[in-house]
């Protein structure tokens, strides 16, 4: 069976090379989804396997090399019994230090986990008394800490939507210790995509804002709040050209930032040099490092990818 593949490399630096192999491409692994969103490596006895969201449909599916995909869950992020608009499943999945799945939940606007006997059990839908607008994605911490953010896609009218109690759109920390939720920063008006740099002293959130695209990196302190955030790079050029915005990210060994921005995946040094680009030509919302470490799962608009990098990522389950 011909394999079949999406897109192309650009490569923009020579460093790049040392990233991505010369004959790697994007593989499409499956395609029919309505919104991809998520992924999320799982090791178990078998090898692993790749948890990943369609956020309309309201489901999580997983797929596994030589089975495919199968539905994982549904409902993933809503449980109501009226209409919750175009996106009321969950996004952002990651793993807690106990190995939980955790999630962050559109429609019913919170972040659970679920338990090692298959339910659900809520962390926080609330700041403050006031319900979150709708958790999207989230990285956890080596100490167990959950860093997340909160814009409103989630909702079905959005900013508008009269549902909305907060009147901000905030970076959260979730207390491994005491359970308490602090709000790390309002400094995005569209916090989206998080992760840590490997040795976790700088915290990495994506806008998805067409007015201001850009990728905004904060210094994380000794107490896990943050200090001032500056832009690390920016899509400005590009967000009217490509399709997209700024989204989910995940992070190698070396520091690399693999963000997923107009047009597919761009790639950055630690410095926030634009290396290359993995364009698939399509709104492009998130990836993930899985297997043995070194293949880049991504998830664009109604396809889930993969490609073979020359780096490992970190947070890979199972990998040492």
């Amino acid at each position: 069976m011909a394999q079949n593949y999406l897109g192309r490399i650009e490569r923009n630096d020579p460093a790049f090379d040392k990233l991505l192999p010369q004959d790697s491409q994007l593989e499409i692994l499956a395609e029919g989804f309505t919104w991809t969103e998520g992924p999320l490596w799982r090791t178990d006895d078998r090898g692993g396997y790749l948890l990943f969201t369609d956020i309309p449909r309201n489901s999580i599916f997983s797929w596994r090399k030589g089975e495919g995909i199968k539905l994982f869950m549904n409902p993933s992020g809503y449980t109501g019994i009226e209409y919750y608009g175009l996106e009321p499943g969950s996004n952002g999945l990651l793993q807690d230090s106990q190995g939980r799945l955790v999630m962050c939940e559109h429609g019913d606007r919170r972040v659970s986990v679920l338990t090692n006997g298959g339910g659900k059990r809520t962390l926080v839908d609330n700041y403050q008394g006031k319900r979150l607008n709708s958790p999207n994605d989230g990285v956890c911490k080596s100490n167990g800490d959950i860093y997340f953010t909160d814009p409103p896609y989630g909702l079905p009218k959005r900013y508008d939507d009269p549902r909305r109690e907060l009147d901000h759109c905030g970076v959260y920390r979730i207390s491994q210790t005491t359970g308490e939720l602090t709000l790390l920063s309002t400094a995005l008006a569209r916090p989206n995509g998080i992760g840590f740099s490997p040795d976790e002293k700088t915290l990495y959130v994506a806008q998805s804002d067409p007015e201001n695209p850009i990728w905004m990196s904060f210094p994380v302190k000794e107490d896990g709040t943050l200090g001032e955030g500056k832009v690390f790079a920016s899509a400005k050029d590009r967000v009217i050209k490509d399709p997209g915005l700024p989204d989910g990210m995940a992070i190698d060994r070396d520091g690399n930032v693999w963000a997923s921005g107009p047009g597919g995946i761009w790639v950055f040094s630690p410095a926030g040099k634009l290396l290359g680009k993995i364009f698939t030509g399509e709104r492009t919302s998130n990836c993930t490092f899985g297997e043995d470490g070194k293949t880049l799962f991504v998830t664009a608009d109604t396809y889930l990818c993969r490609i073979r990098t020359s780096v490992v990522g970190t947070k890979v389950a199972g990998v040492k």
